[in-house]
């Protein structure tokens, strides 16, 4: 098995060439009636001023409310704690933020309190200007379980709904941005991968956490996901990024 630790390996375009779909060759990618915009957690507590702010993180939403009006199809997420929710670290005795216990499903990273049900931290930024987005997938409010991914909870057996939501829609590829990069946005990447949808990461819409240093990482080649990294700053296409793919690294 491989854990869903993401690290950003760098390639010199002559290298790359072989690897990245012809597609995302192209000078830009546009999307169409097949794609959609995920928005990972774009909520209060991750943003300045909130329990569990991600550094930048106010920065992502301008780019995200541009690149969403080329989107005919926008989904939105949310973290929809309970309170003393097993993700957080008071609710383990002598246990501090960051720190890890071992769970029926496995490793858990230990939260300040965060995005619990009902309060304004759990809100979405009142900045985001997307309504036209269709659903909003609220996750993590099983108390016993964390759920990063916007597909499947941290069982890996439990769903959302959202691939089938997708499906539905004759969506047959994903654009992910939001927060964080090294948690939501990369779990629910490999998760659209898993689902088989071709999956972007528009690079310059997301802010980590980086709690490990993850991305000054790198990893073997064996061990490509096939998830593209885009840029999306300056145009309202997408263009392939220099920052690298979304890797996975065996544990």
């Amino acid at each position: 098995m491989f854990t869903r630790r993401l690290v950003l390996t760098g390639l010199a375009a002559t290298s790359a060439a072989g690897l990245v779909p012809g597609a995302l060759r192209a000078a830009t990618i546009k999307p169409d009636a097949a794609s959609a915009l995920l928005v990972i957690d774009v909520q209060n507590c991750f943003l300045p001023g909130g329990s569990l702010a991600v550094k930048d993180g106010e920065q992502v939403v301008p780019i995200i409310n541009r690149i969403a009006k080329g989107f005919a199809n926008v989904v939105m997420t949310q973290d929809w704690h309970t309170a003393g929710h097993v993700s957080f670290a008071t609710s383990h005795s002598g246990k501090k933020p960051f720190e890890t216990v071992d769970l029926s499903y496995g490793k858990q990273v230990l939260w300040p309190d965060h995005c619990v049900q009902g309060t304004e931290g759990a809100s979405l930024s009142k900045d985001l200007a997307i309504p036209h987005a269709g659903l909003v997938i609220r996750k993590g409010f099983n108390k016993n379980v964390d759920s990063y991914s916007a597909f499947t909870e941290a069982d890996g057996k439990t769903t959302t709904g959202l691939a089938a939501y997708l499906k539905a829609r004759k969506v047959k590829r994903v654009f992910l941005a939001g927060l964080a990069t090294d948690f939501c946005v990369a779990w629910s990447a490999l998760d659209a991968r898993k689902a088989r949808f071709e999956t972007y990461v528009i690079e310059d819409a997301c802010r980590g956490i980086d709690t490990q240093g993850s991305r000054g990482g790198k990893a073997p080649p064996c061990c490509s996901s096939s998830i593209e990294m885009l840029s999306g700053e300056r145009t309202k296409a997408m263009r392939p990024s220099r920052g690298g793919r979304l890797m996975v690294t065996p544990p």
